[in-house]
């Protein structure tokens, strides 16, 4: 091809031929590639052999050490090592299996449960003596059993109360009082009820809620000769004056006490 070879030259030629220069001929033979896998990759450009860095696999290149499944779904896992591709398949328990698979890569079922003279399949939930306090599941041919969670009562124990068709407790209602109660006389005023507890200056009053509620009476009006009125908490400035003891209409003449020729008279001011 217009090239001057040296004696026992070697060299390649387009097509992947390996050529020497042999007592002045031309020996030429096809490249022989050793491949020691059974996965190669294509020989890169300007190569003749392929590589075993790396595999084909189902025409698709697979980096060295990549994890796959198969195109096929039948639930195998390859791995591609030094050009080799490795594939294992998922092994399935005979008969029946604790849990569904969620690839159906197996053809086993879950085992059902029988509980109490009834079958009850995988997943399946029912309620014990169908009261709905206890939720029961069957799992992988066992029944699981759990009581309904109950709230915390904010009562004394002594008022929980379960009531029929009732799971849980719950605190008695609470009567609504009618009157007020008072212990140390035994005497119970209804709601709304005003009254004086011995003492005319303080007013008492029973509330909606059973509760007692009292205030005292502050008097304002004052005079020089006020009258106090028995069961009146405030002294009378209007009806009259006391004088030593003696109570005195308005404008009323008297005498003095003191000195017999001096004359009083009660001025309401």
């Amino acid at each position: 091809r217009g090239v001057s070879r040296e004696p026992g030259a070697l060299w390649m030629e387009p097509g992947c031929r390996s050529c020497t220069c042999q007592e002045g001929r031309v020996l030429c033979d096809p490249v022989s590639c050793s491949i020691p896998c059974s996965h190669p990759l294509p020989a890169p450009a300007g190569g003749c052999c392929p590589t075993c860095t790396g595999c084909l696999h189902e025409g698709v290149a697979r980096a060295e050490g990549d994890v796959f499944s198969p195109s096929g779904g039948n639930c195998s896992v390859c791995v591609c090592l030094a050009g080799n591709v490795s594939c294992l398949s998922p092994e399935c328990p005979p008969g029946s299996c604790p849990s569904p698979s969620p690839s159906d890569c197996c053809s086993c079922h879950p085992a059902k449960c029988t509980f109490r003279g009834r079958t009850y399949a995988h997943g399946a939930r029912f309620s014990l003596d169908g009261d709905g306090c206890t939720t029961c599941v069957c799992q992988g041919g066992e029944v699981e059993c759990s009581f309904a969670p109950c709230p915390v009562l904010d009562c004394p124990q002594h008022q929980w109360h379960l009531r029929p068709g009732q799971c849980c407790s719950s605190c008695r209602d609470t009567p609504v009082p009618t009157g007020c109660f008072l212990d140390d006389n035994g005497v119970e005023f209804p709601v709304g009820q005003l009254w004086s507890p011995g003492d005319p200056c303080e007013l008492c009053i029973c509330q909606a809620d059973g509760s007692v509620s009292c205030r005292r009476t502050e008097c304002l009006e004052t005079c020089p000769h006020p009258i106090r009125i028995p069961g009146q908490c405030c002294p009378d400035c209007s009806a009259g004056c006391t004088y030593m003891g003696r109570v005195f209409s308005n404008n009323e003449t008297f005498p003095s006490e003191l000195d017999p020729c001096l004359s009083c008279i009660c001025l309401v001011r």
